[in-house]
């Protein structure tokens, strides 16, 4: 039941849309997935309910996963890089007035913040990548691309206070990572010079401490209220 309501408001009720992964990023090749990623907004009087409706929903098409826009705002003021991302993205889908807002609003959820939220997941990437070492003898080559490649991300956001997604002229490097062509060894000092260089960012940032809250709280309350007029 709750599978059939989280496709309908999906399908009925998506405000934005977009291409995430390899393909926004710069990196596809020809076995790529193609990731789409979407807000939707529930409609107000749902939430008068004893029964919620669900913060986030996978599907209904094949690598689509889409959040409720009170989820994704809370999360996004939280620094999470995947919902970060998806805002920045080159290759949107779709987008409704509310949509338009919510992407140009997206300069309100980037803040110093990003420094420890990027890292986090980077090093627990690293974590997995040194644990499959250990048990397979290799890391897998493609998470190591994509640990390099959120971390020149951070680095470059941290130094220009702007999330660049696709990652340019760094391609060619980071694909031979992904086909193996560089030893562990080498990927290691990669991350290791990243990782200074993002102290060196982090120290003179132009990203404010913390991001506008009150800016993305109004835009919530906002869509909330006009969707108090909409169809349960």
């Amino acid at each position: 039941m709750q599978d059939a309501l989280g496709h309908t408001l999906v399908n009925d009720h998506t405000v934005y849309a977009c291409v995430m992964g390899s393909r926004a990023f710069g990196l596809a090749t020809d076995d790529s997935d193609t990731d789409r990623r979407g807000v939707f907004v529930a409609p107000t009087p749902l939430f008068w309910r004893l029964d919620k409706p669900p913060t986030h929903v996978t599907g209904p098409m094949d690598e689509q996963f889409s959040w409720e826009l009170e989820r994704f705002c809370g999360l996004a003021l939280r620094a999470n890089p995947n919902l970060l991302e998806c805002l920045h993205s080159p290759l949107v889908e779709y987008a409704d007035a509310t949509g338009r807002e919510l992407v140009e609003l997206r300069g309100a959820f980037l803040s110093r913040r990003v420094e420890g939220s990027f890292r986090g997941y980077a090093t627990q990437q690293l974590n997995r990548l040194e644990a499959g070492i250990r048990s397979r003898g290799e890391p897998r080559w493609k998470h190591a691309m994509h640990l390099l490649r959120l971390l020149i991300s951070c680095r470059d956001l941290l130094r220009t206070g702007r999330l660049t997604i696709d990652v340019g002229d760094q391609r060619d490097r980071l694909l031979a990572v992904r086909r193996g062509e560089h030893s562990w060894s080498e990927v290691r000092g990669w991350i290791r010079t990243l990782d200074a260089e993002l102290d060196a960012a982090a120290a003179r940032t132009p990203l404010p401490a913390e991001p506008d809250r009150p800016s993305v709280e109004d835009f919530l309350v906002r869509v909330r209220r006009a969707g108090a007029q909409a169809p349960a």
